[in-house]
């Protein structure tokens, strides 16, 4: 099975790291949702939840304030302005 792997970072950390199978986060022109495949992307992602369910079937979620994604060959980057912990 295909699966992606994704770093979210803050300005100051690495907020976490790992494979999953797929990953949904708030671009400022709506909700976006990748999947192992998706075609090259770059996005602005507005104030929101990133969600990652992971190769293990568990969910990751936290809180940005705004930053960017990108996809590339099945490598998923959020760059976060901040980034808190969900809960």
């Amino acid at each position: 099975m295909a699966q992606l792997e994704v770093d979210v970072v803050a300005t100051d950390r690495q907020a976490w790291s790992g494979t999953a199978v797929s990953v949904s986060a708030p671009s400022v022109a709506g909700q976006i949702g990748i999947l192992p495949g998706h075609t090259p992307l770059l996005a602005v992602l507005g104030k929101g939840t990133v969600r990652v369910l992971t190769g293990q079937g568990e969910p990751f979620e936290v809180e940005i304030s705004g930053g960017f994604l990108s996809v590339d060959e099945n490598l998923v980057t959020v760059v976060a302005d901040e980034v808190t912990a969900k809960g």
